[in-house]
């Protein structure tokens, strides 16, 4: 199942997992049958991601062309007293990230945010570059806005293939998400799940989500549990469901088989009504950011 070109529409997202843990789903997520697996440097899981697909691979469960790996390079954040990366040190953190995947290309690589606000453009035109030779098949970004976009458009270059953003019920990112499908650039969903009572619920999972939003995703009278008894499925494919009726590719995480495999197997469709509904759930900007939503970015 793919949305755009060859990009599977629904990927395994590798976000706080432990080496071992990316190792382990990643063979899982594969075997059930994901062709998407997303990491990134900074998640420091890469090669545990590595391992995973290498197994797969000897077990003959895929082959390297059916598989579709995107990883990132964090751009640097002054703010956080980090060095913003040059066109370099974007080169250099590429091959750094081609190493430990044990990869010879990369099928999608991505600039994490937008936070290297001086070296935005350097930054792009290092992706474009890497592009150009065939070491990645499509350059994109992460948590860019549209006044990102447009600095790329005044320096004409060409636009990122692909934005991969926050993007669920509380966070639609409508005007965003116009501008994105009017300049062709595929829409990645990551935290799908935000809704839910479940999220981020273990010691160090930090994010913006308040106690008002804990207690919704605990009540019975949440939409999403009423949807879910509804078309008699679970509210996380209610939430998958969504996103993907609206074409954006999704990345649903989880360390747990059972659920790998309900984020991946699952057919219904939400009637028009009840997306009316779900519609009506957005609450603004980005929750899973601790230190603020990256699309406020300047």
């Amino acid at each position: 199942m793919t949305i755009h070109s060859n990009i599977p529409s629904i990927g395994l997202g590798t976000y706080m997992m432990s080496p071992d843990e990316a190792e382990m789903m990643t063979y899982e997520a594969i075997k059930i049958g994901y062709r998407h697996i997303d990491t990134a440097e900074v998640y420091r899981n890469e090669q545990g991601v590595a391992k995973g697909l290498e197994k797969a691979l000897t077990d003959g469960l895929v082959s390297r062309s059916e598989l579709f790996i995107t990883t990132k390079v964090f751009p640097g954040n002054e703010m956080w007293g980090q060095n913003q990366k040059s066109f370099d040190d974007v080169m250099e953190s590429f091959d750094n990230s081609l190493k430990r995947l044990k990869l010879d290309y990369v099928d999608l690589y991505l600039i994490h945010s937008a936070h290297a606000n001086k070296k935005r453009i350097e930054q792009w035109k290092a992706l474009v570059e890497l592009k150009d030779s065939g070491k990645i098949s499509f350059a994109g970004v992460a948590n860019w806005n549209i006044n990102h976009f447009q600095e790329i458009n005044d320096a004409n270059l060409s636009l990122p293939d692909t934005n991969q953003i926050e993007l669920h019920p509380w966070a639609q990112q409508p005007e965003l998400v116009k501008f994105l499908q009017d300049k062709n650039v595929h829409i990645i969903a990551y935290s799908s799940l935000v809704p839910l009572s479940t999220w981020r619920q273990k010691d160090g999972e930090n994010s913006l989500k308040t106690k008002d939003m804990e207690n919704e995703g605990f009540s019975d009278e949440s939409l999403f549990k009423i949807l879910a008894n509804k078309y008699n499925v679970k509210e996380s494919q209610v939430l998958l469901q969504w996103a993907l009726q609206l074409k954006y590719a999704i990345l649903p995480k989880t360390i747990k088989i059972p659920r790998l495999k309900e984020n991946f197997h699952f057919s219904f469709v939400i009637e028009e009504e009840d997306m009316l509904l779900i519609q009506k759930e957005n609450k603004g900007g980005g929750i899973t950011w601790e230190w603020g939503d990256p699309l406020l970015v300047k």
